[in-house]
């Protein structure tokens, strides 16, 4: 059959609540104009993140309510172990609340000041917690990523010459890993090739440097992987997505992605002495080694959810609902960054504002228009999110692109709430010359887009 139709039964329900326009006006007045501020009652269709905001199925449901809620050496623990070591092949496991907590207590223990990590392109929160410890986070993204609209099917990949070159005149020492987001979130949502990833894995032996995978999205890039990569075709994603893993030496995870849960994460790897130092970080500021900041139901799940995530019709069912929205998008004109990833869309704020300055946020200006319009919250990926202020001018200092991110959370919302999003989209595509610049009033000193504050640089959309 040509429909490929969402591989499960709705057997809860959660309520929507309905705005009006005039309603959603002064709720972004009262947040400062921050979607991060905004609560989550007041918005229709959230596509803010896919992080944690997946439902959970019957079977996960059913293994939280076995979940050995012992302090020390909880059955649950010793079955998300044993979960990840057969599909990663990482000896230690060391589960943490989520994906950030896993980066903070890796790069505290591996990296500190004068040390720098090679990434295909850091996420927020990875790029934020190698530079807490004074590293420096080195962003090597493919040429190909720097078209937003061409074809080339994974444009998540490392440079593999850039590498090369940062290798040949980087004292190596100075290098405590190497990192592979996978997929390539900050680089929209563009997965990463086996033949590139084993490049990298082949230039970190030989320059004997651990690889990481910033695994959030593992089964995701996996599949794609099948899909595209000659020579893939007839593998199961369970044998791509094990292949990734033994070509690395360690991950981390937001198990709030790919993990299939609404909490939870860990580090994994094969560094024993590594492994022993995190461990005595992780008992100071997470908890017990067997728990982590984690009630064994969250255990549980976690480890259900690893084996779900890698069913075919679930993935076949998640990348069908994206590329639906994406050509649908695309048809009308708007700038949507192709190929279509799974997780998420990327529209490019520049091209569909191009009467906004990008020292104005155009992503931004976009993301509270979509808001405005329908009550969909999406995210800024650009300016705000990686930008910074020049200390002495204050003036802000220039991204590459400014992108506006539409997660879709997984098994939430179905085809007609798509429509919905598609039809919000053309009525702001249709009013795009109306929407103003930004400026920022208030911003943290790390992590901004979370806590910053705006205002407009003009009269905003009119409603019709």
């Amino acid at each position: 059959m040509k429909t490929i139709i969402e591989p499960f039964r709705v057997k809860v329900v959660e309520p929507i609540r309905m705005t009006t326009r005039q309603e959603r006006e002064s709720i972004l007045a009262e947040a400062k104009f921050n979607l991060f501020k905004i609560k989550a009652e007041d918005v229709l269709i959230d596509l803010l993140t896919d992080s944690g905001t997946s439902a959970m199925s019957a079977a996960q449901w059913a293994s939280i309510m076995i979940g050995d809620e012992s302090y020390a050496g909880a059955r649950s623990f010793f079955r998300l172990e044993k979960t990840i070591r057969d599909l990663t092949g990482y000896e230690h496991v060391i589960p943490a609340h989520q994906g950030r907590a896993a980066e903070r207590i890796l790069f505290s223990v591996v990296a500190s000041e004068g040390k720098s990590i090679p990434n295909n392109t850091h996420f927020d929160t990875t790029r934020a917690n190698v530079e807490h410890v004074g590293a420096d986070a080195l962003d090597l993204p493919c040429q190909e990523s720097h078209d937003l609209m061409s074809d080339d099917p994974f444009k998540g990949n490392m440079d593999i010459e850039a590498l090369e070159r940062f290798l040949a005149e980087e004292d190596h020492a100075n290098i405590p890993l190497i990192m592979v987001t996978v997929t390539n979130n900050s680089g929209g949502g563009q997965p990463v090739s086996l033949a590139n990833l084993r490049a990298v894995s082949k230039l970190a032996r030989a320059a004997k440097i651990p690889l990481y995978l910033d695994a959030a999205r593992f089964a995701e890039n996996a599949y794609l992987i099948k899909l595209k990569e000659p020579g893939q075709g007839d593998r199961t994603v369970r044998d791509i997505a094990q292949e990734m893993f033994r070509l690395a030496d360690g991950c981390t995870m937001s198990a709030k992605k790919d993990g299939m849960v609404n909490i939870g994460g860990f580090v994994a790897t094969n560094d024993a002495e590594a492994a022993q130092n995190m461990r005595n970080l992780l008992i100071l500021t997470e908890g017990f080694p067997t728990y982590g900041g984690m009630a064994g139901r969250d255990l549980e799940a976690m480890a259900t959810g690893l084996e779900e995530v890698l069913e075919e019709d679930y993935l076949a069912y998640r990348l069908a609902s994206t590329r639906y929205v994406a050509r649908h998008l695309a048809d009308m004109g708007v700038p949507v960054m192709r190929p279509a990833g799974v997780h998420a869309l990327y529209i490019d704020a520049r091209a569909f504002l191009p009467h906004i300055d990008p020292a104005e946020f155009p992503g931004q200006a976009l993301s509270l228009a979509l808001y405005l319009e329908g009550g969909i919250r999406t995210v800024e990926i650009g300016a705000v999110m990686f930008g910074r202020q020049d200390p002495e001018t204050g003036a802000e200092i220039p991204v590459e692109k400014d992108l506006v991110r539409m997660a879709f959370p997984r098994r939430v919302y179905t085809q007609s709430h798509m429509d919905y999003v598609v039809e919000v989209m053309a009525e702001v595509w249709k009013k795009r010359e109306q929407i103003p610049g930004w400026k920022i009033t208030y911003q943290a000193p790390m992590l901004r887009h979370f806590t910053a504050e705006f205002a407009p640089r003009g009269p905003f959309m009119e409603a019709e």
